[in-house]
């Protein structure tokens, strides 16, 4: 509308905003029952029932991903609780929140070649390894498309606390479009087919400063 205010725009800006900072906040914070509403497109927990499968996990099943937590006489369940006493602010279950977001964002940023994304959720080991994968792609003249169909199930499956240096490592099943193609559009590698993906993910963070960010250090394939 000529003459007009560009109020679409701020509210654009504002809800990016809003999206950065809740991705930097959410890894690691007590997410519990009284968090704030989640971002667009992640589903409010209705219900929480934890049961005891196995003497070595309890299973805390909510909607969405089935989440599996190290019961805490596992070598991984004590180190979360260090964690936790180390920093209060730390939930396990509002941390798998947080990795959730994290994992759409950085697996659909390197489909997409975004480093600044990569940049601010990788350790500098890792981003260079991300980087380099990127550049390469676009070298070849090759484009990817990645769609993360649903996310099945997440798990904690280590831990540790090394100093101030918390750690956790979680298994992620998703099922996946994964398809590359090359500058004249022809497919050189994947398929349209929905494919089971399980990779298992390293998060470090120091709890001793404020920076609330947890940042991906490793990553390989089951």
């Amino acid at each position: 509308m000529q003459g007009g205010f560009p109020i679409d725009l701020i509210l654009f800006a504002m809800v990016a905003a809003f999206l950065v900072l809740r991705l930097r906040s959410v890894l690691g914070k007590r997410q519990g029952y009284e968090r704030p509403p989640q971002a667009p497109g992640v589903p409010e927990a209705r219900s929480t029932r934890v049961e005891n499968v196995t003497e070595d996990i309890a299973r805390a099943r909510i909607d969405g991903p089935r989440r599996t937590l190290p019961i805490t006489s596992t070598p991984a369940g004590q180190a979360l609780s260090r964690i936790g006493a180390a920093d209060p602010s730390f939930d396990p279950q509002g941390f798998l929140d947080g990795a959730e977001q994290a994992f759409r964002m950085i697996v659909e940023a390197f489909a997409r070649g975004d480093r600044q994304t990569l940049r601010s959720l990788l350790s500098d080991d890792t981003y260079a390894g991300f980087e380099g994968a990127v550049t390469a792609r676009e070298q070849a003249q090759q484009s990817q498309r990645t769609e993360i169909r649903s996310i099945q199930e997440m798990a904690i499956e280590g831990a540790a606390l090394n100093g101030t240096l918390a750690e956790v490592t979680v298994r992620f099943v998703s099922d996946q479009v994964n398809i590359t193609t090359g500058s004249g559009n022809e497919v050189v590698a994947g398929t349209d087919a929905v494919t089971e993906v399980v990779d298992i993910w390293t998060f470090q963070r120091d709890v001793a400063t404020k920076d609330p960010t947890w940042k991906l250090t490793a990553t390989r394939s089951a």
